[in-house]
């Protein structure tokens, strides 16, 4: 029997998913998580077989997850469940050890084949997004000015943002006008704005 964590902060989702896997008969539901800083215990509790991932989760995001289990839990295969559906995203999940990248727009059936498929030593993606990924470009972002930039959002100040980062003011204007380059932007609200819309930046933040 298949050991399988839910990692999914929306209640009834996470129940609905539960409830179609556990209706497989070699598939067993045995740890349902909705915060990020909850799956690695769970797994390691629970000797999990495959964690299924959301992205977007309070406490740390799927993402940040995946190299922890790669490390701390090297048994348990990890696919993201997602709807996030960008290439970057599939590109630093895969990076990091994720064994699998799927849409909640998919056909629920699929997410068990997608489990025994992975089980059974193979990589599994959506084409549709696959394709995306290998044609998109690359993240123009620094981890620096990913970072400062996701800090300047909803108007904070330079000053704001330069004692949450422990940097200097001057620093941060230097990596803000960077960012603003590198993304074709206007200014600040539109280069995160156009960040988050390409998956640059970490969406949990």
């Amino acid at each position: 029997m298949t050991r399988v964590l839910l990692a999914e902060d929306q209640a009834m989702l996470r129940s609905a998913l539960a409830s179609l896997l556990n209706l497989e008969d070699d598939l067993e539901v045995v740890a349902e998580v909705a915060r990020g800083d909850e799956i690695l215990p769970a797994v390691r509790r629970h000797r999990v077989d495959v964690a299924l991932l959301d992205i977007d989760l309070p406490g740390g995001s799927g993402l940040e997850a995946l190299p922890r289990l790669a490390g701390e839990a090297p048994w348990c295969a990890a696919i993201i469940v997602t709807t996030f559906a960008r290439a970057a995203y599939l590109r630093q999940a895969m990076a990091d050890g994720a064994r699998g990248f799927l849409v909640k727009d998919d056909p629920a059936d699929q997410l068990a084949a997608a489990i025994r498929r992975v089980l059974a030593g193979e990589r599994v993606v959506q084409p549709q997004l696959a394709t995306a990924a290998l044609s998109a470009p690359p993240n123009p972002l620094t981890a620096r000015e990913a970072e400062v930039l996701v800090r300047s959002r909803g108007g904070a100040t330079v000053a704001d943002i330069a004692t949450s980062v422990h940097l200097s003011e001057q620093t941060v204007c230097n990596y803000l006008s960077s960012a603003i380059g590198k993304t074709g932007a206007r200014n600040r609200a539109e280069a995160e704005a156009l960040a988050r819309e390409h998956g640059w930046v970490d969406p949990a933040l």
